[in-house]
Formats: structure tokens, C-alpha cells, sequence
């Protein structure tokens, strides 16, 4: 019959922080298994129980940790086929103890039991040491493991098991993502040992610190300067909630989704824009912008009851997963083409409410000329579509004829010649379909061309003395041919 395994915890410190209950336990086992023989009190230990079986050498083996716990476990388990087994490990078995989860989670497997007594906690002493409370707000992470978007910079936070300069290393690189290189931390090392060490040094310095090792962790203070706090979303939730409060903006108070329509839509032009000039700083600026909206919608439909910011963010997590099975799945694809192709049949699936057409789901707020390409392009997948270039543009020229006849006509229609404008602009578009021209796109980098050129015509005509009324054509085209030099050079020199 196989027997038990007991896993207690040899605490912090030396021998005075070691429970009565965890020492007779040590004394009287049958079989003592220990972690690591690097621990404050093993050497007293020792004096009193000379057989003891350390995992130290398994550390040397692997080149993870995963590795190391996996094959602790599997030998204890192995042990305890013959006999009871006791388990100790340094601190509290609950608290930063990977070996100990792994244990629990293949008793059933190994039909072996598992049962967890106590010991003194790490984290205690380095409350005492640090003189923090953590009901104040308290966030506890591995060094291995932890990420800056992890990170509530508004809480204590200790960073455990920095076990070497490497380690440090990449908790430093971490913090700054977040944090000042010259911000305060604290480094805490034998925490409730008589060797307990805190030293107080800039983030930048952390890992230039000696005597980092097994038993030291990283005290990060919370973050008082609240403009450090604004690339934190939950402050810009927070900003936004209270603008739209009982004692926030008046204007923000009286918006609705309909009044912020056209804000959304502006904003979204302004990226194009941004994008357009290839300005880093200004897209930062226009993104920020398109957030506002969003978050302003949000909280309208949070004040309204009806949804919040996170059941925005887990409807796109989730259609984000479901529709990248060969990512979050097992879904193989080939390339672009059959990704596309996964996210429309997936599309499909997900669609509950029968459309009358396929050209349904095409939002109907969007402007004429991107509306025009969705339409083409939805219809195309079905075969509706020319697979030769050369009739599109025959397509144009007969679009072209037709407006030519109207506007010619002795006695114009006005209906007749717009119906054929449009038909001779969703003919262009098409074209711009054909080479994967985004038509809004196309007309609005055609738009800023115009705009610097007419201003160039502007500031010429100014610095010559002249108004733009009394000029003729010819020199306005002349002065326009100068703006396309201009841009034509500094393109070639770029």
C-alpha cells in the first residue's frame, strides 16, 4: 500500500520561527525530503537529524525551473510507494511553492495522498521588515513569471524568488516599462533570518546589487505621483467616469451616443490623417482620441445600465480568439488567403439572425465611396465580379460616355447626371478594387495634396504682394507645377 506524503514549512528564519508542531515533525519523520539545503536553518537542523535527502543536484540538471519542480514531484511520489514521505520546504507550503501545487494535482494520478501542514511565511517577516500593510492594497508576483501589464503600480507590490543578478536583470528591465529608471525600490534579503538585509537603491541600480540570491525578494513602494499613473488604463477609466459624474463636465454629463456620432467620426479621420504623415507623435495623439470616444460610449452605456468597458473588452477578446483558430486552436492555414477565409465561415457560424442579403451586414453609416468597395467586394466573392482588368476599365469608359451624353444634353436632367456620376465613380472604384485601392483612403491623400498645394499658391501669392482674386489662371497653374516640384524633390530626397 502506498504511503503519504506531509509537506510542511521550515519558515523564514532560523530555529526560533519554526513552529513546535513543524519541528517534532522534522524530528520524527521517516523519510525528510528538503527542497534545498540553502536555507537559514538547515545547518542547525543537521546537528539534530542526520538523514536528510536535499534536491539541490536536480537544479543543476534542467536549464527551467518547471523541470526541476516536475522531477522533485515525481521522485516524492516514487518514495511514497514504500513509505511515508515528508516533505519540507523553506517559508509557507502555500506561498510561492510550485512543488507543493504539482503534488496536490497528481495525487489522484499516483493514488498517493497529499496532505499540507503549516509554516511560517516569508511574506510576514517581510511585511515587518518593509512595515507595510497589505490591506492597503497588495500585489504579489514570481520573478519568472510576472509581466509589466501585470503590474497595479497603486499597490505594494513584492516580487519574490530574485534569485540572481540575471533574474534581477530582467525584473528591472520590467519595472521600467512602467516605472522612472532613478524610482525607489527596496531589495530584502533573509527576510526574518538574523541575516535580513534591506537596502533602499534606484531601479536602474537593482542588478547591480550584491549578494542577491535565493532568499531575496523586491519591494516596489506604490506610486504617489499620479502622473505616473496616466498610462494605466484603469486611471482613464476612472477620469472618464468622473467627468461623466453627478460633479463631473456638464458637457460630458449631456453627451449621448447619437450627439458623439460625429465626434467618433472626425477622430477616426484624424488618424487617417496621422497615418498619412507617418508622424508618430500625432498618431499617438489621434489614437488617443478615437479611446475617448470609445470610453465615453462606454460609460454612457454603463450610466445607462445597459454595458461597460468590460464587456466591450471580452466581446473582442473573445471574437479575437475564435475567429484566429490557427492561433488559439489547432487550425492549420497556408496563408493570408485561407486566414480570411476562416474568419468569414466563422463569421457566418457566429451570425444568429437570418439576413435577407449578403450585402446586410455592410454598415450602413459608412461613407459612399468605402461603402461602394464593401458592396463590390462582398459581391465578388460570390463570382458577381470581372476576372480581366480590361473590362473594369470598359466599364469606366462606358460610365464615362453616358455621364458625357447627359451633361451634354440641350435640356440637362440634374437627377439624370448625378445617377451617372455615381455610376461612373462606383465603376472607378472598382478599378481601385482591382489593385487594392482603398478608395477613402485614395481620395483623402488627393485631398491633403490639394490642400498643400493650393496653400503653397497661397504663400506665394502673399510674398509677391498679390491677392489670389487678381491672379490669372496661368500664373496660379504655374505656381501650382512649383508646389509638385517642391514635393517631387523632397520625396527623391527622402
Amino acid at each position: 500500500m502506498a504511503g503519504k506524503i506531509t509537506v510542511v514549512g521550515l519558515g523564514a528564519g532560523d530555529m526560533n520561527q519554526l513552529t513546535l508542531g513543524v519541528y517534532k515533525r522534522l524530528t520524527q519523520a521517516e523519510a525528510l525530503y528538503v527542497r534545498t539545503k540553502d536555507h537559514p536553518l538547515i545547518e542547525e537542523l543537521k546537528n539534530e537529524i542526520p538523514s536528510m535527502y536535499f534536491f539541490d543536484e536536480v537544479y543543476e540538471k534542467h536549464d527551467g525551473f518547471e523541470e526541476v519542480y516536475e522531477e522533485i514531484v515525481e521522485t516524492l511520489f516514487q518514495k511514497a510507494q514504500d513509505q511515508d514521505v515528508l516533505y519540507a520546504v523553506p517559508g509557507h507550503p502555500f506561498v510561492a511553492e510550485k512543488t507543493v501545487q504539482l503534488l496536490l494535482e497528481g495525487q489522484s494520478r499516483h493514488q498517493v495522498e497529499v496532505a499540507v501542514e503549516g509554516g511560517h511565511s516569508f511574506l510576514d517577516a517581510t511585511f515587518n521588515a518593509l512595515q507595510i500593510d497589505p490591506i492597503e492594497g497588495f500585489q504579489f508576483v514570481d520573478a519568472v513569471q510576472f509581466s509589466a501589464d501585470e503590474i497595479e503600480l497603486s499597490h505594494h507590490l513584492i516580487i519574490s524568488q530574485v534569485y540572481d543578478q540575471m533574474t534581477a536583470s530582467e525584473v528591472k528591465l520590467t519595472l521600467m516599462e512602467k516605472l522612472p529608471d532613478d524610482y525607489e525600490i527596496v531589495i530584502v534579503t533573509a527576510a526574518g533570518s538574523s541575516l535580513e538585509e534591506t537596502r533602499r537603491v534606484p531601479l536602474y541600480e537593482l542588478d547591480r546589487s550584491i549578494g542577491i540570491n535565493n532568499l531575496t525578494s523586491i519591494y516596489v513602494p506604490p506610486v504617489k505621483d499620479e502622473a505616473l499613473l496616466h498610462q494605466e488604463f484603469s486611471m482613464f477609466r476612472r477620469v472618464i467616469r468622473e467627468l461623466r459624474g453627478p460633479d463631473g463636465c456638464p458637457w460630458d454629463r449631456k453627451q449621448t451616443h447619437q450627439s458623439l456620432k460625429k465626434y467618433l467620426i472626425e477622430e477616426c479621420y484624424e488618424v487617417l490623417e496621422a497615418i498619412d504623415e507617418e508622424d508618430p507623435d500625432h498618431l499617438v495623439e489621434e489614437l488617443g482620441d478615437v479611446m475617448l470616444q470609445v470610453l465615453l460610449h462606454a460609460q454612457i452605456g454603463e450610466d445607462d445600465g445597459f454595458f461597460t468597458i468590460d464587456d466591450v473588452i471580452a466581446g473582442i477578446t473573445g471574437k479575437m480568439i475564435r475567429r484566429h483558430p490557427h492561433v488559439f486552436g489547432n487550425i492549420t492555414v497556408r496563408d493570408e488567403a485561407d486566414v480570411v477565409k476562416n474568419w468569414e465561415d466563422i463569421k457566418k457560424q457566429e451570425k444568429q439572425t437570418a439576413q435577407k442579403s449578403l450585402l446586410d451586414d455592410i454598415p450602413k453609416p459608412l461613407p459612399a465611396l468605402s461603402k461602394a468597395n464593401q458592396l463590390q467586394k462582398k459581391a465578388a466573392k460570390t463570382g458577381f465580379d470581372w476576372s480581366d482588368v480590361k473590362d473594369m476599365w470598359n466599364k469606366v469608359n462606358e460610365e464615362m460616355k453616358e455621364f458625357s451624353f447627359e451633361v451634354s444634353d440641350a435640356e440637362p436632367h440634374a437627377k439624370k447626371i448625378k445617377e451617372e456620376f455615381g455610376d461612373l465613380l462606383f465603376a472607378l472604384v472598382n478599378v481601385g478594387r482591382y489593385y487594392k485601392i482603398e478608395p477613402e483612403e485614395a481620395l483623402a491623400m488627393t485631398n491633403s495634396k490639394f490642400y498643400r498645394r493650393f496653400t503653397y499658391i497661397e504663400q506665394a501669392a502673399k510674398r509677391s504682394g498679390k491677392d489670389l482674386e487678381s491672379m490669372t489662371l496661368e500664373e496660379m497653374d504655374e505656381l501650382w507645377n512649383e508646389a509638385k516640384e517642391i514635393e517631387r524633390s523632397d520625396s527623391h530626397e527622402t
